[in-house]
């Protein structure tokens, strides 16, 4: 609880005490999803229709594999994406083939593509398709719409275009895993 006065705290709520230590006075306290601050009455704004700041703190996983694998992976695919070739490293991911939250999934670059941030979104919500054959589809509806230059030359443009690949054989998509994510993406469109 963060303190706001010498013995006085602000209480966040709802939560539960997830570990009692005794030997130690110690307990662990865990937030719910959209815990939030008691509201102090007297530092409400005066101008009520103003939108008002809330914060929540939440307990997450961090992959600690993840820092690994990005870095394999981008150096694999030359720190470009796989489908537009954008060399921002700033902007790229390493997306997982399989998910990571697949049993499966492991991470090594056979397992992984380099994509910039829109393809990696795309890609992750079955808006782009990679086939066992490294050609990329973009989902039929998403080809048939009409909009800015982003749906036009972002997505629309690619489909039909090969996959650039590592240099390195062993490094290159496991077909396997393209195979399934591809099937994946088939029975979202």
């Amino acid at each position: 609880m963060p303190s706001v006065a010498k013995g006085r705290y602000r209480p966040f709520w709802p939560a539960v005490i997830a570990e009692d230590h005794p030997e130690t006075l110690h307990v662990a306290v865990e937030l719910f999803e959209g815990a939030s601050a008691g509201v102090d009455l007297a530092v409400v704004p005066v101008d009520a229709t103003a939108p008002a700041k809330s914060y929540a703190k939440r307990l997450t996983l961090q992959r600690l594999h993840q820092a690994g694998f990005r870095e394999r992976v981008l150096r694999a695919y030359r720190q470009c994406c796989a489908v537009c070739r954008l060399r921002h490293v700033e902007l790229l991911d390493a997306a997982h083939i399989l998910p990571d939250t697949d049993p499966r999934s492991i991470p090594v670059v056979p397992n992984g593509l380099a994509l910039c941030k829109i393809h990696h979104a795309a890609y992750d919500r079955h808006i782009l398709g990679v086939r066992r054959d490294l050609v990329i589809e973009i989902r039929p509806d998403v080809l048939a719409e009409h909009d800015g230059p982003m749906l036009r030359h972002g997505l629309q443009a690619v489909h039909g275009q090969a996959l650039l690949l590592p240099k390195r054989i062993d490094e290159r998509p496991d077909p396997g895993f393209l195979e399934e994510r591809y099937d994946a993406f088939r029975r979202a469109s």
